[in-house]
């Protein structure tokens, strides 16, 4: 198995996935995301492995020999499905492998944006000691109203890590949860306006789609409840995010916790970058040394099946591999 790992990777994680796959399979590492260097990487490749890289009809129409394409992580936005169908090739995800370092980070956003911590941080470094500003501008988790957009994996385990805070979780998903999940996780389904109107904190676990982009745009972000804060770990075009400015700069909203932006990188004079209170983090949510191994094996492990004549995992099935169509 010729196996094309199209992102750039540090050296050490690119040493962990190299361990986890297979005896014999041949890994090739992408050095940039230049679309030739990236064509001439997948040329003879059996499957494509991309995290952020983009599968596009030019990708597979310079690796004629790919057979799968399996994302490291969920989100499939920056991968043509077209294009796969129409020369037959598979696609898969890795369900569930990065919900623990997501759903984390979504919960240390909250608690950064709450407590001010990239402010106070800044200023206890240039001698200040902002104890006075901490105790009026912050506030705790606790007692809080959370409402999770998404109620799959990472948004489920986000639940899970909250209960240890005794908040309210209400969540709005196209699928309702079994009713063992909710009470376990003591999470109410309601509608979107519910949702909206009554979220202290509002945590993003959605995937981008078209009935999705600008899902919080000037109307539904006036429909949130006033000094709410937000926290996006998913895709940045969820949120209109001149909008966003505009909720921040006039206090509708406390603050935002963001991970994901649109486009990646956002321009370096990126307004909500003069915002005090937005904290960011460059779309880093499964960014974890160790989990490197585990997302690697889940991946390696569905090709090693599809190798053997076996079916990949069922909640990892996006496209099965066939005639080109």
């Amino acid at each position: 198995m010729k196996v094309a790992c199209l992102d750039v990777w540090a050296d050490p994680v690119r040493r962990e996935v190299q361990r986890a796959a297979p005896t014999g399979w041949q890994l090739r590492f992408a050095q940039s995301y230049e679309a030739a260097h990236q064509q001439a990487l997948a040329a003879d490749a059996d499957a494509l492995l991309p995290g952020f890289a983009r599968v596009d009809e030019a990708l597979l129409a310079a690796a004629p020999g790919v057979r799968w394409v399996h994302k490291w992580g969920i989100g499939i936005d920056a991968i043509d499905l077209a294009a796969l169908r129409r020369r037959g090739v598979g696609l898969a995800i890795t369900s569930g492998a990065n919900s623990q370092p997501v759903a984390e980070l979504a919960l240390a956003l909250m608690l950064a944006v709450y407590r001010r911590i990239p402010y106070v941080n800044r200023a206890m470094r240039q001698g200040l000691w902002p104890t006075p500003q901490m105790r009026e501008s912050c506030f705790q988790i606790q007692g809080k109203t959370v409402g999770l957009y998404g109620f799959g994996q990472i948004g489920r385990r986000l639940a899970q890590l909250l209960r240890g805070f005794e908040v309210e979780i209400v969540y709005h998903d196209l699928q309702g949860a079994p009713a063992r999940v909710e009470a376990e996780l003591r999470a109410r389904r309601v509608g979107l306006d519910e949702l909206l109107s009554t979220s202290d904190i509002l945590s993003l676990h959605a995937p981008l789609t078209e009935a999705t982009r600008h899902l919080l745009n000037a109307r539904t972000l006036a429909a949130m409840k006033p000094g709410a804060i937000l926290v996006n770990t998913s895709r940045g075009g969820l949120i209109d995010e001149a909008a966003l400015c505009a909720a921040l700069q006039s206090g509708h909203l406390r603050g935002a916790g963001l991970d994901a932006f649109d486009p990646e990188p956002p321009a370096p004079d990126h307004p909500l970058f003069a915002l005090d209170q937005v904290v960011l983090t460059p779309h880093a949510g499964g960014g974890v040394f160790d989990n490197v191994a585990h997302v690697a094996r889940h991946a390696f492990g569905n090709l090693a099946r599809w190798q053997r004549g076996e079916a990949v995992l069922a909640p990892d099935l996006i496209l099965a591999p066939g005639a080109a169509v």
